[in-house]
């Protein structure tokens, strides 16, 4: 069955607080004493990758890893964050009934409600320290880009004054429709450029996907060079299958970081492959490996 985050994300519950066993405290403590990161940039997780592990422990083991963040994650988890002395590179809440990533945006019925959703999510999330949150275009559904693009700019305008009164950035992804989002609207770096040129705000950028926009473009070195202002996210992500960024598949991940760092970014880069094992020990290993990959 294909791995989706969508498919992952009916898997996760409730936050889950869990105790730690003997052996997994030991485990996590020689990552610790084991990880010393350059950090040239922010190191993030996407939360549905490790939906197995429970929260409270992939927080601890993040943490040993040195990393800063467990993104992808909603206002019933950030206090936990906190707790951990981590935060969420961007985070999202809980979508309003009949919208998500195929129905957003770029459909004028879900303005009101959207705009309504915002509204209470962006002050919870700069309560918490959050100061970026996902969003997305929607399907085309036999609509134009144009008419696409103006209709989501005019609903994102309406969002701005709150972005701005709290300070938090509201980031649009960048997805594949010729994989795993058919018929996605924002689907081309230019696209989603020309969108933030039309919202005219500091406060609305693109989350730059590199699995996606292999799927669609590659060209990642140029399209941070040209198209980097525009951005406020990165995503990794195995191509093909959404593996570990290794030397199985064919992203060059330390060069394409290295040109994120050169570029000046200071934000989050969210590791969003699927890991290979499935205990928590492999798992956190190769998390561990990959963000080593990209420790540039």
């Amino acid at each position: 069955m294909k791995t989706n985050r969508r498919n992952a994300l009916k898997t996760i519950g409730t936050v889950a607080a869990g105790s730690f066993a003997g052996t997994a405290m030991a485990a996590t403590s020689q990552t610790k004493a084991n990880t010393k990161l350059k950090s040239n940039i922010k190191h993030s997780v996407c939360r549905w990758c490790y939906s197995s592990i429970p929260f409270e422990e992939l927080c601890q083991g993040v943490k040993d890893i040195g990393m800063a963040s467990i993104e992808l994650t909603g206002p019933k988890e950030w206090p936990i964050l906190k707790q951990y002395g981590l935060t969420a590179g961007i985070g999202w809440g809980d979508w309003p009934k009949g919208t998500g990533l195929n129905n957003f945006f770029c459909n004028p019925k879900n303005h009101d409600t959207l705009v309504e959703f915002y509204e209470g999510l962006l002050p919870e999330a700069a309560a918490n320290g959050i100061t970026n949150i996902i969003c997305f275009s929607g399907n085309r559904n036999g609509m134009s880009d144009i008419v696409g693009m103006i209709n989501c700019a005019n609903v994102i305008k309406r969002l701005i004054p709150t972005c701005e009164k709290y300070k938090v950035t509201l980031s649009m992804e960048l997805l594949s429709s010729r994989d795993s989002h058919p018929d996605y609207m924002c689907d081309h770096i230019e696209w989603g450029a020309a969108l933030c040129e039309m919202v005219g705000s500091e406060y609305f950028k693109l989350l730059y996907d590199i699995f996606h926009m292999q799927s669609m473009h590659g060209d990642h070195i140029r399209n941070v060079k040209k198209f980097g202002k525009y951005i406020s996210h990165y995503h990794t992500g195995g191509m093909p299958g959404r593996k570990e960024i290794d030397q199985t598949q064919e992203i060059y991940y330390p060069a394409v970081i290295k040109a994120i760092v050169d570029s000046g970014y200071t934000g989050f880069l969210g590791q969003e492959f699927i890991p290979t094992p499935k205990d928590k020990a492999g798992m956190l290993a190769s998390l561990k490996r990959c963000v080593e990959i990209c420790d540039v």
